[in-house]
Formats: C-alpha cells, sequence, structure tokens
C-alpha cells in the first residue's frame, strides 16, 4: 500500500448493480483493487461531505464509504517501531 493510501484510509466506492458485482455485501469493505474505488480521504467528515454531493449529482449510481484498514498498522507493529 502507498504511503498517500495509509494517509487517506477513508474511501468512496461505487456499487455495482448485482450482475456485475464482484464483492457481496459483507465483504465490501475489502476491496483489494483500486477500480471501484471514487475517491480517498483523510477524515471521515470530508468522505461524508463528498458522498452528499455524489448522492445529489448523480442519482441512479450508489455509493458507500468505506475504512480502507490494510495499510493501517496496529499499535503493537508502532511500539515494535520505536
Amino acid at each position: 500500500m502507498t504511503y498517500y493510501k495509509q494517509l487517506h484510509p477513508w474511501c468512496i466506492i461505487r456499487v455495482l448493480p448485482k450482475q456485475q458485482r464482484q464483492l457481496n455485501p459483507v465483504e465490501v469493505a475489502v476491496v483489494n483493487d483500486d477500480s471501484n474505488i471514487v475517491a480517498r480521504f483523510r477524515h471521515h467528515n470530508d468522505a461524508a461531505a463528498y458522498l452528499q454531493v455524489l448522492q445529489n449529482s448523480t442519482k441512479s449510481i450508489k455509493f458507500l464509504i468505506i475504512f480502507d484498514f490494510q495499510g493501517v498498522r496496529s499499535s503493537s507493529e508502532i511500539k515494535n517501531l520505536n
């Protein structure tokens, strides 16, 4: 995971129709490729505000906010670095 992605873990993803969906709703938090990611944000509030803009501009497309935790280090890993 790149440094930019580590700093911007909040993602807005585009939800595909059922026939195109690659992930079921339970697994939507685990996104391995960037094809469904519309934008990345550092703060949840920024992502929520942008989500409102997207939903107001495109009524037929659904979007979700997720937290991409793949690049986030746990507190025990951080302690081991010090």
